[in-house]
């Protein structure tokens, strides 16, 4: 049962948009309650079935699959001791097992037998069957059929509202190979009553092995659907581990590098020439803090004219599952694992308890990345890094204090003493045409005036009036930079010109191609490409480029490395 409040109106809502005012609500309240009598949950008090009044068991509940039921068996009990049972799993570590709410905590799992723990598994594989499970899950279907059709029927109705001024080539399925992702997948072909509806799937080269199994299944279960991979083959995850240290809560580069902007570019690269686009999302409000504030529909900030909506951005874990078991919808099996996130398997939001489950079902995966933290943590001086690494303390660091690359976010200048509004840079990295391009988004490069002994170099807006000049041969690390109009981009004062320069400066020192900048650009005037050695080019497109100004400081200090590596001086 979920319950809503419109604040304006003070009425209370079955959805997350109020009746009368048609503005959002906020989540009062969710209960999920136990029929003791079905032995399963139910959405509603009284349990439909069998007229039982339910109990509340919790806020959200997952169906808990054999295969994990047997794993925590092992942890905690005898194996097979609950094959009988209904088992779920709700909030606040514990399981629920024919309605008694079972603790499940860290010192569980924490320092076991690894290898003991997959013998026994295997011992009794065989023996762990379907057939209670399956008994359990039709009585969980039967009894919440009304909230299943409620679902899909406020789902359907409106996926079709969304989509109905768009064609099929006008739209898209997000699509991660996750259970939300999933749904909604099935939920727009059902709704437009086609699978010829495109997905885009970003593989993150970090991806479980259960999910690209279930991608090569669900093109196989979906031949009239086309899905397109968005992938970053330049970059190695564990090259730029070592370059910039594990991705951790507060700085999940990865995210950039190998999911956004291989995706972004790719949306850009199909729909470029498309006058509108429209994406349907899987994402949820109640996944996480930050996603609870997403609106339900919302305009793209990187491509013009393209609508994003989330159809289930109100459902709960308990509908999700509650979908995807009454329709037969097949999914990623990690799920059945215990798994309750399928993103990148070695992500720092992940919790202790999905590092473990890799530890028992990706050893090679999870050993190499285990051996690199520890290795990680001697690099940077922790007196006992592997207390370090298994604590978790990894997952909250911040900067980039101890890594070289971090170095090269720190600006060496100083003013000028023979000219007005002059700085004199010394650069980390020697002068190249690639420094010119970090210029061209504040106007146009004019090479013919300057005085080429000396590299001069100047822009000049749309009327040929001076900008700035730029001073210094190509090879040296010397950089005179002269401010000749305060209206520089898109700036009203000397200042604020000054401080965008520096933001330029510090991508040139910086830029590694995370294609960050790539993807922030509405006009994608912006292509950054590496070679197969890894030199990284960055052109601004002169055609495109709009001087809006955008890219410059859109990240602070400029890069978005450089709030990656920020470090403590001196």
């Amino acid at each position: 049962m979920i319950k809503y409040i419109c604040k304006k109106c003070n009425i209370p809502s079955e959805s997350s948009k109020c009746p009368h005012c048609g503005e959002r609500t906020e989540l009062e309240s969710s209960k999920i309650f136990w029929c003791s009598t079905c032995n399963v949950p139910v959405f509603e008090d009284i349990c439909p079935v069998c007229g039982t009044k339910g109990k509340v068991i919790g806020t959200d509940i997952r169906p808990v699959f054999p295969e994990e039921r047997l794993l925590m068996e092992i942890l905690t009990a005898e194996p097979m001791q609950y094959a009988k049972s209904s088992v779920w799993y709700t909030s606040a570590n514990s399981y629920i097992i024919d309605g008694t709410r079972i603790p499940f905590a860290k010192a569980n799992y924490e320092g076991v037998d690894i290898d003991a723990i997959r013998s026994k598994l295997e011992q009794f594989r065989k023996e762990n069957t379907y057939e209670v499970f399956n008994y359990y899950i039709n009585k969980f279907i039967t009894a919440n059929r009304k909230r299943y059709d409620f679902l899909v029927s406020d789902a359907t109705d409106y996926i079709r509202e969304q989509a109905q001024s768009y064609s099929p080539t006008e739209m898209f399925v997000s699509f991660s190979g996750g259970k939300d992702s999933t749904v909604v997948s099935d939920l727009v072909m059902r709704a437009l009553g086609t699978e010829k509806i495109l997905h885009l799937y970003g593989d993150t080269t970090l991806e479980f092995p259960e999910s690209h199994n279930y991608v090569e299944r669900f093109k196989k279960e979906h031949k009239g659907t086309l899905l397109i991979t968005a992938k970053n083959k330049d970059k190695d995850f564990y090259e730029l581990c070592e370059k910039l240290g594990p991705p951790s809560r507060v700085m999940r580069w990865c995210c950039t590098i190998f999911k956004t902007g291989a995706i972004q570019r790719k949306i850009t690269s199909l729909f470029k020439n498309n006058h509108k686009v429209l994406t349907f999302y899987g994402i949820r409000r109640n996944e996480s803090t930050s996603r609870s504030k997403y609106e339900k529909e919302s305009d793209s900030p990187k491509i013009t004219k393209q609508r994003t909506v989330s159809p289930i951005i109100d459902w709960l874990d308990y509908d999700i599952w509650l979908y995807l078991l009454t329709s037969g919808t097949d999914f990623n099996n990690a799920y059945k694992l215990g798994y309750t996130r399928v993103g990148c398997w070695c992500c720092p939001n992940n919790s202790t308890w999905s590092g473990f489950l890799s530890s028992v079902y990706m050893p090679e995966q999870y050993e190499k990345f285990h051996l690199f933290l520890i290795d990680f943590a001697k690099k940077i001086g922790k007196p006992d890094p592997e207390v370090y690494v298994d604590s978790g303390s990894w997952k909250a660091r911040q900067g980039g204090n101890g890594m070289e690359y971090a170095q090269t976010s720190v600006l060496a200048f100083e003013p000028c003493a023979l000219q007005e509004n002059t700085i004199n840079f010394e650069l980390q990295r020697p002068i190249s045409d690639e420094l010119y391009e970090m210029f061209k988004p504040f106007g146009f490069l004019n090479k013919d005036i300057g005085n080429e002994r000396l590299g001069e170099v100047y822009v000049c807006d749309r009327n040929g009036k001076f900008l700035l000049k730029l001073q210094g041969k190509k090879g040296s690390t010397s950089l005179k930079v002269s401010i000749l109009d305060k209206t520089a981009g898109g700036c009203n004062n000397i200042k604020s010109v000054e401080d965008k320069v520096k933001c330029q400066i510090t991508k040139y020192q910086m830029c590694m191609g995370c294609l960050a900048c790539e993807s922030i650009c509405k006009l994608s005037a912006i292509s950054i490409v590496a070679d197969h050695n890894g030199l990284v080019s960055y052109k601004v497109m002169d055609d495109r480029c709009a001087r809006c100004g955008h890219c410059i400081n859109h990240f602070d200090g400029g890069c978005y490395m450089r709030k990656v590596m920020c470090i403590k001086r001196g």
